[in-house]
């Protein structure tokens, strides 16, 4: 995952990869911790590296819903409708106690 991510993001060398590292590991939390799963499936690894390219192109943008600069004006989604849809199929459904 790592060097489609770096493909991706147009990096090349090694000087970011422990940052890009702990993106796809960050990434893969979330995807887990959402879905109910312990592992990534295969099928979601494409997810997870959109969603550490997305991590660190609002990096420094934390915590923001929008951003301006000069006549440009962006909304930060933090899970997009295309990406949240794909790991919606992949969840595990949870039962309650009654």
């Amino acid at each position: 995952m790592l060097e489609k991510l770096k493909r991706r993001l147009g990096i090349t060398g090694s000087t970011q990869d422990l940052l890009l590292a702990d993106l796809i590991e960050e990434a893969t939390a979330y995807v887990c911790g959402y879905t109910g799963r312990a592992e990534v499936p295969a099928l979601l690894e494409p997810a997870v590296v959109w969603l550490s390219a997305a991590a660190y192109n609002q990096m420094g943008l934390e915590g923001e819903k929008s951003h301006s600069e000069g006549a440009v004006s962006q909304s930060i989604e933090l899970l997009p409708g295309h990406l949240k849809n794909l790991l919606n199929m992949y969840r595990i459904a949870k039962v309650g106690d009654a």
